[in-house]
């Protein structure tokens, strides 16, 4: 009987990663275009990774180019300040999910763990007035298995009836390295890697 669950953001309670996909596009729009195509194909793989690590592997992969922790955290800005602007419309919510936790927050404990910027996550779910249904809101730059471990600390739950709701490996690995159940949502290649049926 699962009792506490953690929300991944990006396609899971928000349907942005079009927005996110022409935000990456937008930041390095001077660069060429098959080198930032090649980032595109890295995030949508990663969709649970943050921005920060996104735009690091850019450069030092991609681009084979050392970049500064200042550089890194530039980018991230003027990605968020994108971000900011195109994801307050509230048609991009996803129907399932909000009818989910807005017809279930007071049966569980609902969190958000995200690879999204922490800030602008919580600017985002409180433009989108639904920050009222978690009891709390973390994104990067921690990484998303430190942050399940430090919740979980935190609020000292019981692993097992516990769960991760998220589209990607790397929310998989985030339940698999804290010992919680996993939920694959929104992404038939990983479906198999659910522990847990569907809840909605």
């Amino acid at each position: 009987m699962i009792k506490n669950i953690l929300w991944d953001f990006d396609g899971v309670i928000l349907d942005s990663m079009k927005v996110r996909d022409w935000g990456f596009r937008e930041i390095f729009k001077s660069f060429d275009n098959e080198k930032v195509e090649a980032l595109l194909k890295y995030h949508t793989l990663n969709g649970g990774l943050s921005r920060y690590v996104k735009i690091r592997y850019f450069y030092e992969e991609i681009l084979g180019k050392e970049i500064t922790e200042n550089e890194v955290l530039e980018y991230a800005n003027e990605f968020s300040l994108l971000m900011k602007k195109e994801l307050v419309n509230p048609i991009n919510l996803i129907p399932d999910s909000l009818k989910f936790i807005k017809e279930n927050y007071k049966k569980y404990n609902f969190h958000i763990v995200s690879g999204s910027d922490q800030e602008e996550l919580r600017f985002l779910c409180k433009e989108l007035k639904i920050d009222y249904y978690f009891l709390s809101i973390y994104g990067s730059p921690t990484p998303k298995s430190k942050l399940v471990k430090d919740l979980l600390d935190s609020y000292k739950y019981n692993h097992t009836v516990t769960c991760l709701i998220g589209d990607s490996i790397n929310d998989f690995e985030a339940a698999r390295d804290n010992g919680i159940y996993f939920l694959a949502y929104n992404n038939s290649e990983i479906e198999k890697l659910s522990d847990i049926s569907p809840l909605f």
